[in-house]
């Protein structure tokens, strides 16, 4: 998964703007309009934030000239040959200016997965939302018995919920009711990271084979070797974490997914969209999309762990998300305020308002007492030494640090700089034991994901060695130079990368003027398991502090 391109530099983006704005009207014969200009350097900037469309009802972009907008651009886009159907390039659709290219992928993956959907069992009867399996277990509230008859019936299930709502449960409910109708069928679990998958896995028993996506799809650089013509041998898979699968990701899915395959996608809409343009999950979430599922989407509402203050806040971010037109606005924080100050010492949500001038002393303790017990359990695991390479695993998943970006002064580069010094810039194998390596791509040849996350045993030195695992099963061992290039250190993470993946305890730092995207915040309180610990710069509190 590549870095949010929200939070790094973009010069890049306001080049291929002009450029884009100068080439297309010369491209398609027509002289260039400053007002269609305009919408294209908006839109430009739009797919740079993972964002494939400009709605012309909402706030005014900053590329954009205040006086004619909107109804001067939506008359350039009309009269237009770059907005013309089927060959210019700009598409409007209900008032959201689209690329052509990616509104027709949009609408051909939307309405695979509608139509899937839609797909009864012979015989079988959708008796819609309220219907339920009556030979789903009782432990089931009614929203968990419906999804469980739901993939009985229908050959696409979209089943959501926040943290807590039982959707892994629902999921092996959902499975079991499934092979006791089809004892033999061919089950596969699968997630878009390697951390998300290894969750699943773990959480569904282990028995049924779990992979990412790109390893089930058998990744081949910018190919898939599953397709059409090599489709995938399933009869029923489900796909965890869905938040994070973008428009091509899905679309080579269904690609390769057989039509008799059932297909069950397990998400929350309020976690952060894909880096990559599409947030599939998000499309989903429109009104006439849902109308059309109609009882092939389950929404589950009752929480069933997490209590507690982590719980509450969640709960408010998510709350303010839905009805928000905008999740940049408002401020995640003073969304939230009257209940961060309301917190006891006793919560397992700690807010600590600090000042954005240097990190925090108490995270920088945290984690010095963190890299010290993974440097002692580093000593104590070896190949052959299970028990002392399972402490060490766990002793990895016990914390996660996260900041919205890499630059800054509350940046993660920032947090490498002050506790590993100039080795953070070395090679691999200088790091101290027991530091957390990040891999950064697909690499099938090393059986490693893009976001795995490995510890550096021996050393420092060629006797180092990178572990990977999550503690069940074999370990896996990689020599650093083979990671050449394709990994950095990993004391701390970006709310982006660490998605899909869960920690006793999380801290998060939020620095002024940079993070105001509340899924950004509520993606990463909701990785926590116990406690949380948030820091968010300004002397009173609020996000907008100095900056870094």
């Amino acid at each position: 998964m590549r870095e949010p391109l929200l939070f790094t530099p973009q010069t890049w983006v306001g080049a291929l703007a002009l450029s884009l704005a100068e080439a297309l009207p010369r491209l398609h014969g027509t002289p260039p309009d400053p007002l269609v200009g305009e919408l294209i350097a908006a839109l430009t900037g739009a797919l740079a934030r993972g964002e494939l469309e400009l709605d012309l009802r909402g706030p005014r972009p900053v590329e954009v000239s205040e006086g004619p907008w909107p109804e001067e651009h939506r008359r350039a886009l009309a009269a237009s040959p770059l907005c013309g159907d089927p060959d210019g390039p700009l598409a409007l659709e209900d008032d959201r200016l689209q690329w052509r290219r990616w509104q027709r992928q949009r609408q051909a993956v939307i309405g695979a997965l509608i139509d899937r959907a839609g797909r009864l069992e012979p015989g079988a009867i959708d008796q819609g939302p309220g219907a339920a399996d009556p030979g789903a277990p009782r432990s089931l509230d009614a929203r968990q018995r419906q999804a469980v008859a739901a993939v009985l019936s229908h050959g696409l299930v979209l089943l959501e919920g926040g943290p807590g709502t039982g959707k892994t449960s629902t999921v092996a409910a959902m499975i079991a009711a499934h092979l006791a109708r089809q004892p033999d069928a061919r089950v596969h679990l699968a997630a878009p990271t390697g951390k998300a998958a290894g969750r699943l896995r773990a959480a569904t028993g282990g028995t049924l084979p779990c992979t990412t996506l790109h390893r089930l799809l058998e990744s081949r650089g910018d190919r898939f070797g599953r397709h059409r013509g090599r489709p995938l041998d399933l009869d029923l898979l489900v796909v965890d974490e869905v938040s994070m699968v973008d428009l091509g990701l899905m679309g080579a899915l269904l690609e390769a997914l057989p039509g008799t395959c059932r297909l069950v996608l397990v998400g929350d809409p309020a976690q952060l969209p894909p880096i990559a343009p599409g947030a599939v999950l998000q499309e989903l979430q429109r009104p006439e999309h849902r109308r059309r599922l109609g009882g092939a989407a389950i929404t589950l509402t009752t929480t069933y762990r997490n209590a507690g203050a982590i719980a509450a806040v969640a709960a408010a971010l998510r709350q303010g998300l839905e009805s928000a037109p905008d999740p940049q606005d408002p401020d995640p924080i003073a969304a939230i305020r009257p209940l961060l100050q309301a917190l006891e010492s006793t919560d397992n949500l700690q807010w600590r308002p600090s000042s954005p001038r240097t990190l925090p002393v108490e995270l920088l303790e945290r984690l010095r007492r963190h890299q010290d017990a993974l440097a002692g359990l580093a000593g104590r695991c070896r190949p052959g030494s299970p028990r002392g390479c399972r402490a060490l695993l766990a002793e990895r998943d016990r914390l996660l640090v996260m900041a919205p970006q890499r630059q800054g002064r509350w940046g993660l580069e920032a947090i490498h700089r002050t506790l590993l010094g100039a080795r953070r810039d070395g090679d691999l194998q200088d790091l101290p034991p027991g530091t957390p390596v990040l891999c950064r791509r697909n690499l099938p040849e090393l059986d490693l994901a893009n976001g795995d996350v490995g510890l550096l045993v021996g050393g420092p030195g060629p006797s180092a060695r990178l572990l990977f695992g999550d503690g069940e099963g074999e370990p896996l061992w990689i020599h650093p130079g083979q990671l050449a290039g394709a990994a950095e250190p990993a004391l701390a993470l970006t709310v982006h990368k660490a998605q899909g993946s869960e920690a006793e305890e999380v801290i998060v730092l939020l620095p002024g003027g940079a993070a105001r995207d509340g899924r950004l915040l509520y993606t990463a309180l909701t990785r926590a398991r116990q406690g949380a610990l948030l820091f968010s710069a300004g002397e009173d509190g609020s996000a907008a502090g100095e900056g870094p």
